[in-house]
């Protein structure tokens, strides 16, 4: 029995708690031993949308062992953080530390596991809107700026709300092998099974800052037709525009072309395939737009440096 541990503070986000606890639910049901244990310095909390917690169990009256996992979730932070009142909580994460209990922050969660010194000379993560605020709170940390969770021995960092999951996700995957992890990533209908080193901007809401609704509609055609080879004639009669203005526009709204930008999302799209499938290369090759794996092999050598193989084994 692995006891998972997720400490409530006031203002928690919901959805980081009730994400990761979903997981182990799902994970209750292809068998594993998980028991869900929500603790507070509180028995009664309110969370940031207004709804109460209650019946809370204090965190002094459990003892984390190796097996057992901590998530911190996030929490609002508009108000000022007050950690005066946390220091027994500090105390308890140590001696979980001690114990090579697993220790995981969520969102701004991370802000109380680098004030109890943890996360000191640490790469680690939080959300994208208080990373700056995490370097100069806590200038010893090795704060990164773009990515989804970090990993140091027991100590995990994510970059909050739904990367929560992620982080649950992999934790799963490194305790009980992909294949359950993937199981319970369909159970949840999860899109798409990230990793730590993804970018915190999903490649599909990139370069899309504009408001020009004839490029939105040209971008959506783009990642929904990936393995068509569409000529700029025919993405220019789906506007009604000559294929001349589209390019220009296009690069002007986005700041890259459309090859550019078609390429960027055949690279994400084949990082996936490799690692969320069993599919062959050059299967994949085609699901993404190129004729043969040849194609492929260059374009992934050319952007990341990497063969294939490579970027299966180092993603997986």
């Amino acid at each position: 029995m692995s006891n998972i541990y997720i400490f409530i503070t006031n203002l928690v986000h919901l959805l980081d708690l009730s994400g990761v606890s979903q997981v182990f639910q799902e994970a209750q049901q292809l068998g594993f031993n998980y028991n869900l244990k929500f603790i507070s310095d509180k028995s009664i909390i309110n969370s940031s949308s207004g709804l109460e917690l209650s019946s809370l169990i204090h965190f002094s009256k459990t003892s984390p062992k190796k097996d057992d996992i901590i998530f911190i979730p996030g929490f609002n932070t508009q108000q000022p953080i007050d950690y005066s009142n946390h220091n027994l909580f500090f105390e308890w994460l140590k001696n979980a530390n001690s114990n090579q209990t697993t220790i995981c922050s969520i969102c701004t969660g991370a802000f109380l596991l680098a004030k109890s010194g943890l996360l000191d000379n640490k790469e680690c993560t939080t959300h994208w809107k208080f990373i700056d605020k995490l370097k100069k709170d806590f200038p010893l940390l090795k704060t990164q700026n773009n990515t989804l969770f970090t990993k140091y021995k027991n100590i995990y960092t994510s970059a909050g709300i739904v990367t929560g999951i992620d982080l649950a996700l992999f934790l799963i995957e490194e305790r009980h092998g992909k294949q359950n992890a993937t199981q319970i990533a369909k159970e949840l209908v999860v899109y798409k099974r990230r990793n730590g080193n993804d970018e915190q901007e999903s490649v599909y809401l990139q370069n899309r800052s504009h408001q020009d609704e004839k490029i939105h509609k040209i971008q959506d055609w783009i990642i929904h037709n990936l393995d068509k080879a569409s000529k700029i004639d025919y993405l220019a009669d789906l506007i009604n525009v000559s294929p001349r203005n589209l390019t220009r526009v296009f690069k002007k709204q986005t700041g890259v072309t459309i090859t550019e930008y078609r390429t960027k999302l055949r690279i994400e799209k084949a990082k996936s395939l490799l690692t969320n499938s069993e599919y062959k290369i050059e299967h994949i090759a085609n699901l993404c737009g190129y004729k043969t794996s040849k194609q492929l092999r260059m374009i992934l050598e050319r952007h990341l440096h990497a063969l294939p193989t490579e970027i299966k084994i180092k993603l997986s």
